[in-house]
């Protein structure tokens, strides 16, 4: 089927999309010559990740376009509303922190993420190697220039004015120009140029130690020591002070590993590093990254890539200068940036090959086991009470082994008892009656953190909505830990080898789950709910426990009241039955 399908593929530019045999994509991508490309995965020896794919490829769809941009932009479209299983490279990359100076007339200082999504036209500097490095860069600049540190003026001066580090914008007409030159030194700073900040330390250093303040005189220096060492980055010898980014890559056993290094002020000021399982060829899925890359990241003036990489689809696709240096510096540095790609996958190789197994192996492992046909997505579920009487469960997911921590949900209960078969028996429900109502992706298998007695209403659930998904439980020993995985029709212990990779996954998985509904509960009696707890006392309805928290706000506060403050809002004995019950929650 698949040959005669192939047979009648245009070599025109476009996107393809495989799917597996329920009819799942489980890969898009795009070709120049689409027919050249899909017939690429059905010859030939493939090893690694591509033949997974390879094996589960049942059927694949194919959509031409007008131009290689087209399919570009299609591609990544497509990839965003499938997440297919083998698109992997565009999961999980971080953004970075960015340092934003206002452009109110007296400016503040904040460190932003989601640089993107912002509306207001502000200075943003940066990426940043991480949200320590912005924050204290920002600390820096807020202990050596007094800007504005509140978000809204306050009516006096605070803590900021008495120590230094605010001239008292609240209260005091402040001259614009002594602002702007601050303003103006920050930019530079922020920009590369460190020399304005650097005369000012030493400035002040000299001056306190001559008034014999050595104490003042020895910050100020740990200051200058950090500026020198952690803020004054390798220089580069370009000297035109343009923003660029660069590109590098190395691919071996199967992975592509891709560094970046960016270039601000003259300087590498930080680098990024990603390694994944190479699928396609490496100049697509290099070009497909660079793409992705910046879309929560600001773009700089310039991109250097490899040879491999289309800079002309770039460019168009990014509307910025993408240039593949033959010569000179520029060539020097993406060099230095293949050998850094280099060096991470060698000294990264070893631990990805275990988390494979630990993740992919033993997720495989499991699948054998309990005979299935595929194991791409398993649901969990554990179950929770409060005071017996007021429950909640939480529902965690697995996607390939890994945690799906997007696809997560927690519950209330309607159920008011401690009652776990019950608990179950709701929770099931209410998940599945959704799957079947929104058409959600079904679980390949559903794990219950409990045993006979829960797998069996679950089942029973499923029965009832004629879903037909497997079920399997956690029975714990008498420590609470995992003894053993409960399977099959009639139910029967599976016993795990206790130092294998998937007793670790099951453990994992079932700590996962545990650990999400215990945190749910905690939110629930922190802020959570606080209504929802009250609910739980004798004698308080809507209305009083509106006026209790009008009056009270948190249950801190209702803990510390007297008889008498309760007394005025609830009658005597329902003022008793909240102290006690009160005293018992923790």
């Amino acid at each position: 089927m698949l040959k005669n399908k192939l047979a009648l593929v245009p070599n025109l530019p476009g996107c393809y999309l495989m799917k597996n045999k329920d009819g799942v994509i489980i890969y898009v991508g795009k070709a120049k010559k689409l027919k050249n490309r899909l017939s690429s995965y059905f010859r030939g020896e493939h090893t690694g990740k591509t033949a997974r794919l390879v094996s589960e490829i049942a059927d694949f769809e194919y959509i031409v376009v007008g131009s290689e941009t087209e399919s570009l932009i299609l591609e990544l479209n497509l990839i965003k509303k499938y997440d297919p299983k083998y698109n992997i490279l565009l999961r999980d990359d971080k953004s970075y922190p960015y340092i934003e100076l206002t452009n109110d007339s007296v400016p503040r200082l904040a460190v932003v993420r989601n640089v993107k999504r912002k509306k207001n036209h502000n200075h943003l500097y940066g990426p940043y190697p991480n949200v320590v490095a912005a924050r204290k860069t920002v600390n820096l600049l807020n202990q050596i220039y007094p800007l504005r540190k509140c978000k809204t003026y306050e009516k006096k001066p605070c803590l900021y004015y008495h120590i230094n580090q605010c001239l008292g914008y609240c209260t005091y007409k402040i001259d614009q120009d002594v602002i702007n030159k601050m303003k103006s030194d920050i930019i530079k700073f922020l920009k590369g140029d460190h020399s304005l900040v650097t005369e000012k330390i030493k400035s002040e250093m000299e001056k306190e130690s001559s008034k014999m303040n050595y104490e003042k005189a020895l910050e100020l220096k740990e200051l200058l020591d950090y500026i020198n060492i952690t803020l004054a980055k390798q220089k580069v010898e370009i000297s035109d002070n343009i923003d660029r980014d660069i590109f590098g890559y190395y691919v071996n056993k199967g992975y592509l590993s891709i560094q970046v290094l960016f270039i601000r002020g003259g300087k590498i000021v930080e680098r990024h590093y990603k390694i994944i399982p190479l699928i396609d060829n490496e100049g697509e899925e290099l070009t497909r990254y660079i793409a992705k890359f910046y879309e929560r990241l600001i773009l700089p003036k310039e991109i250097l890539v490899p040879d491999i990489v289309d800079n002309e689809l770039l460019e168009n696709y990014l509307h910025v200068s993408v240039k593949k240096p033959i010569k000179g510096t520029k060539l020097k540095i993406i060099q230095m940036a293949n050998k850094n790609a280099e060096i991470s996958l060698k000294e990264q190789f070893d631990l990805i090959q275990k988390d494979e197994e630990r993740t992919f192996g033993a997720n495989n492992e499991l699948k054998e086991i309990l005979h299935l046909d595929k194991l791409d997505r398993i649901e969990l579920f554990d179950n929770s009470n409060l005071f017996g009487n007021f429950n909640v469960s939480g529902m965690v997911v697995f996607i390939n082994g890994k945690p799906a921590k997007n696809e997560y949900r927690k519950y209330k209960i309607t159920v008011d008892k401690n009652d776990d078969y019950n608990t179950m028996k709701e929770v099931i429900y209410r998940r599945y009656f959704r799957v079947l109502k929104d058409n959600l992706v079904k679980p390949d298998l559903i794990i219950v953190d409990g045993g006979i007695g829960q797998m069996n209403v679950a089942k029973e659930v499923l029965k009832s909505l004629n879903l037909d998904i497997k079920v399997a439980g956690l029975k714990k020993d008498n420590r609470h830990t995992t003894e053993a995985l409960l399977a099959f029709d009639p139910i029967v212990p599976i016993k795990i080898d206790k130092k294998s990779n998937l007793f670790y996954y099951l453990e994992r998985m079932q700590d996962e789950v545990h650990n999400f509904t215990i945190n749910y509960h905690k939110q629930i009696r922190s802020k959570g709910s606080l209504a929802s707890v009250l609910d739980n006392v004798e004698g308080i309805g809507p209305k009083r426990k509106k006026e209790l928290l009008k009056r009270f706000k948190n249950l801190n506060n209702m803990k510390l009241a007297s008889k008498d403050d309760l007394n005025e809002i609830l009658p005597e004995k329902v003022s008793l039955n909240l102290i006690e019950f009160l005293k018992n929650y923790e």
